[in-house]
């Protein structure tokens, strides 16, 4: 870096462009990804996996999970604790636990 600063000074500071294949995933794509995972969920599951998600956007399933991955998002991982709607649940928790 120090070489290429002294040849061609402030200009010499830009990144210089990269060897391998160009990105085929833009930003655009990516985002629309990362606030379906959010704001939609699927229909007729309770979360999306990579699978759901990769036939939804036409990506495949391991960028999904690169892109999931890089963003911190883990939509199969449940933040809140649910309790059952069963109106006997109380009493199967007491025989299942033994209290």
């Amino acid at each position: 870096m120090a070489g290429r600063f002294a040849a061609h000074r402030l200009q010499g500071l830009v990144d210089a462009p990269r060897s391998g294949a160009p990105r085929s995933i833009d930003d655009e794509a990516v985002e629309r990804l990362v606030a379906l995972t959010l704001e939609e969920p699927p229909a007729n599951s309770t979360h999306w996996s990579t699978r759901s998600m990769a036939r939804r956007t036409g990506m495949s399933q391991s960028a999904v999970s690169r892109i999931w991955r890089a963003f911190g998002l883990r939509p199969y991982q449940a933040d809140t604790f649910k309790l059952s709607a069963d109106p006997a649940f109380v009493e199967k928790m007491r025989d299942f636990v033994g209290l």
